[in-house]
C-alpha cells in the first residue's frame, strides 16, 4: 500500500489511528504521574504495538506492562527494554521462555503462590505478590498468605519487587462517586496487606496497579506507587460512557467502515460485524449522527434510524472496548486530516500463549 492514500480509498473495515492525539493522551498521562511523584508503567495488552511502547518510554514511562508471555516476547523483540507481566507464568515451558527473555530485558513478573514462586527460582526475573482485590481472578487472597508468599520467594533466592493490586472491575462503574468509594474500600484492604508484610519484616519499593478509571482515585489515596493505565491512550465507548476525572483524554482510536447495502428503510448495512469489534462491552457507536449500531453476523453490521449514510459511504465507528478490538487488526492506519499517512503493525497480535 503507498502512502499517503486518500482515506476514501482505504479498503475497509478498517483500523484507524489519530497519532497527533494519541500523542497529547500520553503527554497528559505521564504529566500527571509525574506532578505526584508516581512512576508509569502503561499496559500494552491495549496497544500490543511495539512503536507505541517506545513512544510511551520515551515519554517518561518506566516501562511497560504485558499480560501474556508472548505479548513480552514479541514486544521484547521489538526494542522494548522493561516489561513487568502481570499474569502469572506457571508451566515448565512458559518458565523456560521467561528465563530466557529475563536474559534479554529488565523483567518482572507476578506470582500468587508458593509452589509458583518455588518453580521461578533461578528464572532472572523479579518477583511480584500478585494480591485479589475480591474478584477472585488471581492473586493472593489473604494478609497472611501475602506474607506466606513473600517468605517462598526469599526462600527460593528471589527478589520481591513489590506488589501488584489491579482492581479491573472498578475500572467501568459508571458514576465516579460510585467508583470512588469501591476504590476506598478496595485500597483499605490493600493498607491491611501491606501492613502485614511490613510487619514480617518485608520492604515493598512498588505498588502497582490502577487502570484509565480509577488512577485520579489511586493517585489520591497515596498507596499505589506505580500506574498501569492502558486505554487512556485510545479511550472507547465503554470509557465514554463514565464520569472520568483528572486528565481529559481525546478519542483516538476508531475503525471505517462502508455502507454495503441500503435496501431497508430506517437500516443500512455496513462492512463490519462480529470479526470487526469485541463484543464483550456491547455495541461501537458511530462516531457522528444519531444512528444506533447493531451487530448482524461476523461480516455485517448495521445503522438503524433516520438521517443515514447512503450507499458505499463511509461510516466511522468508536470501538466498545479497545484492547481485544486491537487485536483484531493486523495494522493501525495512521489519519491526520483525512489522509491515510501510514501504518503500523499490531506487533503482538493474537500472542495470546
Amino acid at each position: 500500500m503507498n502512502f499517503p492514500l486518500p482515506r476514501a480509498d482505504l479498503a475497509t473495515p478498517a483500523l484507524l489511528l489519530d497519532v497527533a492525539a494519541m500523542d497529547r493522551n500520553i503527554a497528559a498521562m505521564t504529566a500527571f504521574a509525574r506532578a505526584r511523584g508516581l512512576a508509569l508503567r502503561p499496559h500494552a495488552k491495549t496497544h500490543k504495538s511495539g512503536e507505541i511502547a517506545r513512544r510511551q518510554i520515551a515519554a517518561g514511562a518506566v516501562g511497560i506492562c504485558c499480560a501474556k508471555l508472548g505479548e513480552a516476547e514479541a514486544l521484547a523483540a521489538d526494542g522494548v527494554g522493561d516489561i513487568h507481566l502481570t499474569s502469572p507464568v506457571v508451566t515448565r515451558g512458559g518458565i523456560a521462555r521467561l528465563a530466557a527473555l529475563a536474559a534479554r530485558i529488565r523483567l518482572s513478573v507476578v506470582a500468587d503462590h508458593p509452589e509458583a514462586a518455588r518453580a521461578l527460582a533461578g528464572c532472572g526475573a523479579t518477583l511480584f505478590i500478585d494480591v485479589d482485590p475480591g474478584k477472585h481472578r488471581t492473586g493472593v487472597t489473604s494478609p497472611e498468605a501475602a506474607v506466606a508468599l513473600a517468605q517462598a520467594i526469599a526462600a527460593a533466592g528471589l527478589t520481591l519487587g513489590g506488589v501488584q493490586y489491579y482492581c479491573g472491575s472498578e475500572q467501568h462503574i459508571p458514576s465516579y462517586a460510585d467508583r470512588h468509594a469501591a476504590i476506598v474500600a478496595k485500597t483499605d484492604y490493600l493498607r491491611t496487606v501491606l501492613a502485614a508484610l511490613a510487619a514480617a519484616g518485608f520492604a515493598i519499593p512498588v505498588v502497582t496497579g490502577a487502570g484509565t478509571g480509577t488512577f485520579a482515585i489511586d493517585a489520591e489515596l497515596g498507596v499505589l506507587t506505580e500506574l498501569q493505565v492502558g486505554s487512556y491512550l485510545f479511550l472507547d465507548r465503554e470509557y465514554r460512557d463514565c464520569e472520568l476525572a483528572g486528565p481529559r483524554f481525546e478519542q483516538a482510536l476508531w475503525v471505517d467502515a462502508t455502507v454495503v447495502s441500503a435496501n431497508t428503510p430506517g437500516m443500512v448495512t455496513i462492512d463490519a460485524g462480529l470479526k470487526s469489534f469485541a463484543t464483550d462491552a456491547g455495541v461501537p457507536v458511530p462516531a457522528s449522527g444519531t444512528a444506533r449500531y447493531a451487530f448482524m453476523g461476523d461480516e455485517q453490521g448495521a445503522l438503524i434510524g433516520e438521517d443515514l449514510p447512503g450507499l458505499a459511504e463511509r461510516v466511522t465507528l468508536v470501538p466498545p472496548h479497545c484492547d481485544p478490538t486491537v487485536n483484531l487488526y493486523d495494522l493501525y492506519h495512521l489519519v491526520e486530516d483525512g489522509t491515510v499517512t501510514g501504518a503500523w503493525p499490531v506487533t503482538a497480535r493474537g500472542r495470546s500463549t
